[in-house]
């Protein structure tokens, strides 16, 4: 306990330092939707099913300080001051939330962090894939599933289609966040650059029938939910 102290001393001045600032009611969805946009491809949130890798995981960050009785007000004090106040070294964009969206994701993960269990309601629909369900076809031997313009860590389908043969897939990434595109599955395994904003992606591989996955293998996007079926007929 004692050897705690001083971390939780030290996320406290973070709270007085980020000041009130905020006023009103918080929107916990739009606050877990725009977490799963902005920061999910850099951080592991298991209520927001997040496995981000690049940044700290938020669950371990607070977990000690949460058993020491830090609250989720507090969590959130921390967490609002963070988003504004980015370290020199630190690769998160400054203010990448800002207004009432980031009042919104700080409560968020006030709420959330190193919080077991799973979100209930309306609640647990936020931040979802919208674009599951949704199948690409291949026409002409090439098959685009691009990036989610959002940053939403997603392709524009998550089904895929095309018949057997030789297969081009094409990923144009739209977001500011990195991504590329690989199809693995029946002992083939393809992966394309990774590319940033503006860049497209491709990968061809020589597919017999069968099912196949189609994925971002940048760390924590697929396990994170960027990945989908590809059926080849």
């Amino acid at each position: 306990m004692r050897a705690r102290l001083p971390v939780f001393a030290a996320l406290a001045a973070l709270v007085l330092a980020a000041g009130c600032g905020r006023a009103g009611k918080d929107d916990l969805v739009t606050g877990k939707a725009l977490f799963v946009q902005k920061c999910g491809s850099c951080h592991t949130l298991a209520r927001a099913n997040t496995k981000g890798v690049q940044g700290p995981n938020l669950d371990n960050a607070f977990a000690a300080a949460r058993r020491d009785g830090m609250t989720d007000n507090t969590i959130e004090g921390v967490v609002y001051g963070q988003i504004g106040n980015v370290r020199r070294s630190s690769i998160m964009p400054r203010n990448l939330v800002t207004g009432a969206d980031r009042n919104d994701v700080a409560a968020y993960v006030g709420r959330s962090a190193a919080v077991p269990g799973q979100d209930t309601g309306q609640l647990a629909q936020a931040g979802g894939n919208k674009n599951a369900n949704k199948t690409a076809k291949a026409s002409g031997g090439k098959l685009s599933l691009d990036a989610d313009p959002t940053g939403a860590l997603a392709f524009s389908a998550g089904k895929g289609t095309a018949p057997a043969g030789a297969l081009q897939l094409i990923m144009k990434n739209p977001s500011n966040i990195q991504h590329d595109i690989a199809v693995e599955g029946n002992g083939i395994k393809k992966v394309g650059k990774v590319v940033g904003h503006g860049g497209t992606s491709t990968v061809t591989a020589t597919l017999k029938p069968g099912t196949y996955t189609f994925l971002c293998t940048v760390p924590g996007h697929a396990a994170g939910g960027m990945k989908g079926t590809l059926t080849v007929k």
